[in-house]
């Protein structure tokens, strides 16, 4: 059975980022199209709402001077056909608008989720789902709504640009003073939104922090509870999220800060203009309609120059969540393996273990020969995780190896390994979605393994399909909380079973169900397995029965390895530990 290539772990088209700035970029990117479209048309929007005093001024203008009354209603259908123009591009340019921040966001959550899955476990390995929730929800959809802000951000100089020109053509001074105003107060305001990228990244790490911990306990409710622990957790979660609303308050109280500077700048920039403009006026420099444009235009300068001041908090709280994203996103993979699987050649499944030492491990020595099933007695649950890990790579042991068909385990890529041998914890993780899904993972039918009729039987699964209301369309709930422990004890070992990994690891796959059921699935095992190597850590006499042979894994070591008949005959502490 050859080891099939894993799929790529992130989609086509997202390039990886580098730092906050490539997060940034690669979000404008992956959503150039309505970004474009949007950009010209809040551009035009601006436009037209720029032009709207000018043209009120020239029909002032006509009117005191007695023109034509067709010239004035012509001046009156341009004003309407404007205000149509600029309606028009408001509306479909924040359609678009709105469609690039959702799909910005929607890309990194992709590319969040493919990096998060790969086989390397580089990134997220060390933070709670709480923290990572928050990471791909929260921070991506900061990213999205920075993406979106473009195109207002465009539009809106779009607006002091022409309103610029404009006034320079009405008053050279005017128009400079806009010119010069504007980019020196988006200077300073630039630079008094840097505290708030570092609160922003405080807050959004607080909040991370808390949603983690809520996560964490609704998990373990029933734990918390079963050692009337409920207090001291509430004491705890009521410590995390008081931290996070006073990072939350802190960085709220800068952007406050940072919004009112900037409407209070942008309102001594427009009422210099009108000063400027009222002594034109007075000296004869300034006619009564190019007043009229000018007051129009100062009070609709005002909302594009409070735009572009925003666009310092937004840019620095874009940032602080980019960072944040880049740190899932650019952690960097394991060194690949150096070891490789003979090419073309089906995994024989041979698997051996020699001097495996790591805290309570004291140098266990044990060998499965391809195709058989082994039976290993684990009572203490500290040295049975720990030897877990080692096979799954997730623990590098302190001395001694594991070998697959001869190679090194740790030397072999991860996707090649896990590939090879699978291991299928005692916690029975299920997906929200139906027995089917759960079932096959989201992997159409193998070519080379068993169905799914044959899975769920062989797991005593078949009955419990059968007693749902919809069979195998039924859905589960998160968690299979909508099953009992031994029915998602099942499912979950049919899926297992159903991967045919050339080497199989199950850890206590029948603590959740009856004798019978355990009896049924041994020989359901066996049967499915033949000729794979299975290794079952267990002290059911069921599974152990069924088994080619019982090891017993005690102070560190295997003690003891025969049939499981035999075991029973002359080890004392074997016998204890099944009957127990």
């Amino acid at each position: 059975m050859p080891v099939k290539s894993p799929a790529p772990d992130a989609p086509p088209g997202v390039p990886p980022a580098r730092g906050p700035g490539a997060v940034l970029a690669a979000a404008v990117r992956s959503v150039r199209g309505p970004l474009l479209g949007s950009l010209v048309l809040l551009a035009g929007h601006q436009a037209g709402e720029a032009l709207v005093p000018v043209v009120v001024g020239i029909v002032v203008d006509r009117a005191v001077d007695g023109g034509a009354t067709g010239a004035l209603l012509g001046c009156l259908a341009l004003l309407a056909a404007d205000f149509l123009f600029l309606s028009l591009c408001y509306r479909f340019g924040s359609r678009l608008s709105t469609t690039a921040r959702e799909h910005s966001a929607h890309h990194l959550r992709v590319r969040l989720a493919g990096r998060l899955l790969a086989h390397d476990d580089a990134a997220g390995s060390d933070r709670l789902p709480g923290d990572l929730l928050t990471v791909t929800g929260s921070d991506t959809q900061v990213v999205g709504q920075f993406t979106s802000r473009l195109g207002t951000t465009t539009g809106n100089l779009t607006a002091v640009g022409l309103g610029a020109a404009l006034l320079l053509r009405m008053s050279v001074p005017l128009g400079l003073l806009v010119l010069a105003g504007t980019p020196a107060v988006l200077l300073l305001m630039n630079r008094a939104g840097r505290p708030l990228e570092r609160r922003g990244a405080t807050e959004q790490a607080a909040a991370a922090r808390a949603a983690a911990t809520a996560v964490d306990y609704v998990s373990g409710l029933r734990v918390l509870k079963g050692l009337r622990a409920e207090r001291t957790a509430l004491r705890h979660y009521e410590g995390v999220n008081r931290a996070s609303l006073r990072a939350t308050v802190a960085a709220a109280r800068t952007e406050a800060v940072l919004d009112g500077a900037g409407t209070l700048l942008a309102g001594v920039l427009v009422a210099a203009v009108a000063l400027v403009a009222g002594r034109l006026a007075l000296s004869g420099d300034l006619g009564l309609g190019d007043l009229i444009a000018c007051v129009g235009l100062c009070q609709f300068l005002l909302a594009p120059i409070q735009g572009l001041l925003e666009l310092g908090p937004a840019l620095a709280r874009a940032r602080a969540s980019a960072r944040r994203v880049a740190a899932l996103v650019d952690a960097p993979p394991p060194p690949p393996g150096t070891a490789k699987l003979p090419e073309g050649a089906p995994v024989r499944g041979e698997l051996t273990v020699r001097g495996l030492a790591h805290d309570v491990l004291r140098g266990v020595d044990l060998s499965l020969a391809p195709g058989e099933h082994l039976g290993l007695v684990v009572p203490d649950p500290v040295a049975a995780a720990e030897l877990l890990a080692c096979l799954t790579g997730d623990l590098a042991p302190a001395h001694g190896a594991i070998r697959l068909d001869g190679v090194r385990l740790g030397a072999l890529d991860r996707a090649e390994a896990r590939t090879a041998v699978l291991v299928a914890p005692h916690q029975a993780h299920l997906f929200d979605g139906t027995v089917l899904d759960n079932l096959r993972s989201g992997d159409d039918e193998r070519e080379d393994g068993p169905g799914d009729a044959a899975a769920l039987r062989a797991a005593a699964a078949d009955d419990l399909v059968d007693a749902l209301p919809e069979g195998t369309a039924t859905r589960v709930g998160e968690r299979g909380a909508f099953l009992s422990g031994g029915q998602r004890q099942r499912l979950a070992l049919a899926r297992a079973l159903r991967a045919a990994p050339p080497v199989l690891v199950l850890h206590d796959p029948t603590t959740a169900v009856d004798a019978v059921t355990q009896t049924r699935i041994a020989r359901g095992i066996r049967t499915l397995r033949a000729g794979r190597t299975t290794l079952i850590l267990t002290s059911s006499p069921a599974l152990l029965a069924a088994c080619d042979r019982a090891a017993v894994l005690h102070e560190g070591r295997v003690t003891a390895s025969a049939p499981h008949s035999a075991l029973l005959a002359t080890d004392a502490f074997y016998g204890d530990v099944v009957h127990a």
